[in-house]
C-alpha cells in the first residue's frame, strides 16, 4: 500500500507516490503558466492548476502497481482562489501569494490595525503576501464577481481547498489550519475564522472553507473526477508547514529552510505562539485531530530560485537553473558585485513591498560568473537575515539548519549558506520534503503510522556542510546595498 501526495506547488504541480517506508517510488510533474498582466501582478489560471494535477498524478501512477492507500494535499500557501460551487470553474485567475497589487490597501488597513492587533491576532502584519488583502481586491474591482460570493455562488479559498473541491467533485469545502493560518484571517489562539477579521476584510463567513485538522479522514476523493480513485484525503498543509513535517522536525527550536521559488525558513515553537518583535511571522505549524497546534515562526524570503530563473529567462546567461553552480564556480567570488533580488519586493525581516532589485559593483570586468555568484550569495544572505531575527525572538540559538527544495541540490549556495550562517547545513537525503511531508501527514490519518515518533527515521542527512571561511564582510555590503535601494525607492 502506497500514499499518493499532491504538491501543488508556484510553477507546476508534482505527485509523488510514497511507500509506507517513506520512500518516493514514483513521480509525475506538470508546469503551469506564470501570468504578468502588470508590473508586480502575478496570476494563475486555476483550471490549468487542475490539469496539471491531473496530469502529474496519471504520469506518477503509470509508473508503479502499487495500490494506493490515501492522498496528502500540500500547497502554495496565500494564493487565493474563487470557483462555482457547482460546476467548480473559476470567473477569474488566481491572484498568487508573489502578487503586490493590493499594496494600495495597506494604508487603510493600517488605520483599522489599532495597536497592532491583526499582528498579534493573526501572526501576520499588513502585507500584500496574505490571502484576505486578495479577497478584498476582487470585492473592490469585480463587483460582480463578489456578488455571486455574497449570495452563495462562488466559494473563496487558498489552492489546498480548490483542489480538495476538484478532488471530491465539489462535495467537500474545506481547508486546514496551517493554510488559515496565511490567510489573515483566522485567530491563531483558536484556529478559528474570526468575526472581527471578517469585518475588516469585508469577507463572507460563509463563502470560507471549514477549517479541519491537518490529518485524519478529512474527505474522499470522487472516483468520477478523480481518475477513478476513490480513496481519502488524510492529510494537508500548506507547502512550507509540509517541509518542515517532512523534516521531522517535530521538536521545540529544530528548524528548515526550503529552496524553492522563494525561500522559508521555519522554526517550531512546540505549542506556544511565538509573538515575533523582529519582521517574522508567526504561523500554525499543523495541527492534530484532537485540536491541538503545533506553532512556528518564519520568514518568508519572496525571491530564491526565481532569481536564478531571472538569470536564465530575463537575462539569458544560462539555459537550465542547474547550470548557476558550475557558471558561479567558475570564478572565486562575486569581485564585489552585489545582487539585491527584490523582484517581487522583499519579505521577512525587511517587509518592504514596493522595492524594487538592484544590481551594485558592475564595472566592465564584471562577467556573468560574477553576476551568478552574486546571485547565490543574495540567496544565502536573506536567509541569513531571517535566521538571525528568528534567534532573537527565541532567545536562543538555533543548532544547525535542515535544509530541502531543488535549489539545495546546490552544493556552493549551501557552503556558502554555511559560512554565513556559521553552523552546519544538513541536506535532506529526500529534497521533496514537502511532498514527502504531506505523504508523512496522510499516512498518519489514515493510520499507515500511529505516532510521530514512527516517522523520525524516515528522511535522514544525505550531506552536512560546516563553515569554512568567514563571510561577514560580504552581507555587510549587502545590507548597505539594501540601504542604498530603500533610500532610492523613497526618494
Amino acid at each position: 500500500m502506497s500514499i499518493l501526495a499532491l504538491d501543488a506547488g508556484t510553477t507546476g504541480v508534482t505527485a509523488l507516490v510514497v511507500s509506507d517506508e517513506g520512500r518516493i517510488t514514483s513521480r509525475g510533474y506538470k508546469e503551469f503558466t506564470q501570468h504578468f498582466p502588470q508590473p508586480g501582478w502575478v496570476e494563475h489560471d486555476p483550471e490549468e492548476i487542475w490539469a496539471a494535477c491531473l496530469e502529474a498524478t496519471g504520469l506518477a501512477l503509470a509508473k508503479t502497481e502499487e495500490k494506493i492507500r490515501c492522498v496528502g494535499v500540500t500547497n502554495q500557501r496565500e494564493t487565493a482562489v474563487i470557483w462555482d460551487r457547482e460546476d467548480l470553474s473559476s470567473p477569474t485567475r488566481a491572484i498568487v501569494w508573489q502578487d503586490r497589487r493590493t499594496s494600495v490597501f495597506k494604508d487603510e488597513l493600517d488605520e483599522k490595525n489599532t495597536d497592532d492587533w491583526i499582528r498579534l491576532r493573526t501572526g501576520l502584519n499588513i502585507d500584500p503576501y496574505f490571502t484576505a488583502s486578495k479577497f478584498l481586491w476582487w470585492q473592490r474591482n469585480l463587483p460582480d464577481i463578489w456578488a455571486g460570493v455574497e449570495a452563495g455562488k462562488y466559494a473563496l479559498g487558498t489552492i489546498d481547498s480548490y483542489l480538495i473541491a476538484r478532488l471530491t467533485g465539489g462535495a467537500s469545502h474545506l481547508t486546514d489550519a496551517s493554510n488559515a493560518s496565511r490567510t489573515q484571517l483566522m485567530a491563531l489562539s483558536t484556529c478559528n475564522w474570526d468575526d472581527e477579521l471578517l469585518e475588516v476584510f469585508g469577507i463572507p463567513k460563509a463563502a470560507l472553507p471549514e477549517i479541519t485538522a491537518s490529518w485524519g479522514h478529512l474527505a474522499t476523493t470522487s472516483p468520477t473526477h478523480f481518475l477513478g480513485l476513490e480513496i481519502p484525503i488524510s492529510g494537508n498543509a500548506g507547502d512550507q508547514q509540509a517541509a518542515l513535517f517532512g523534516q521531522l522536525a517535530f521538536q521545540k527550536g529544530e528548524s528548515k529552510a526550503t529552496y524553492g521559488t522563494g525561500a522559508f525558513i521555519l522554526a517550531n515553537t512546540s505549542d506556544k505562539a511565538v509573538e515575533s518583535t523582529h519582521g517574522l511571522l508567526t504561523t500554525v505549524a499543523w495541527q492534530a485531530p484532537d485540536g491541538k497546534a503545533t506553532y512556528a515562526l518564519e520568514g518568508s524570503v519572496f525571491v530564491a530560485g526565481a532569481a536564478v530563473q531571472w538569470l536564465r529567462d530575463g537575462l539569458g546567461i544560462i539555459e537550465k537553473a542547474s547550470e548557476v553552480e558550475a557558471l558561479a564556480e567558475q570564478v572565486s567570488g562575486s569581485d564585489d558585485v552585489v545582487f539585491l533580488p527584490a523582484l517581487t519586493g522583499l519579505g521577512a525581516p525587511f517587509w518592504q513591498p514596493d522595492i524594487r532589485g538592484s544590481l551594485f559593483g558592475v564595472t566592465r570586468g564584471t562577467t556573468n560568473a560574477n553576476i551568478a555568484y552574486a546571485t547565490l550569495e543574495a540567496i544565502a544572505f536573506q536567509v541569513k537575515a531571517v535566521l538571525d531575527a528568528m534567534e532573537l525572538d527565541m532567545d536562543s540559538a538555533i543548532p544547525n539548519l535542515n535544509v530541502d527544495g531543488g535549489a539545495a541540490a546546490n552544493n556552493l549556495l549551501l557552503q556558502i549558506q554555511s559560512d554565513l550562517i556559521g553552523k552546519e547545513v544538513l541536506r535532506a537525503t529526500n529534497l521533496e520534503s514537502t511532498g514527502l511531508g504531506a505523504a508523512l501527514l496522510a499516512g498518519l490519518g489514515a493510520g499507515i503510522w500511529s505516532s510521530l515518533e514512527e516517522l523520525t527515521e524516515l528522511n535522514p542527512t544525505e550531506a552536512r556542510f560546516a563553515p569554512k571561511q568567514d563571510r561577514k564582510a560580504s552581507y555587510l555590503q549587502w545590507l548597505k546595498a539594501l540601504g542604498a535601494t530603500e533610500w532610492f525607492h523613497k526618494n
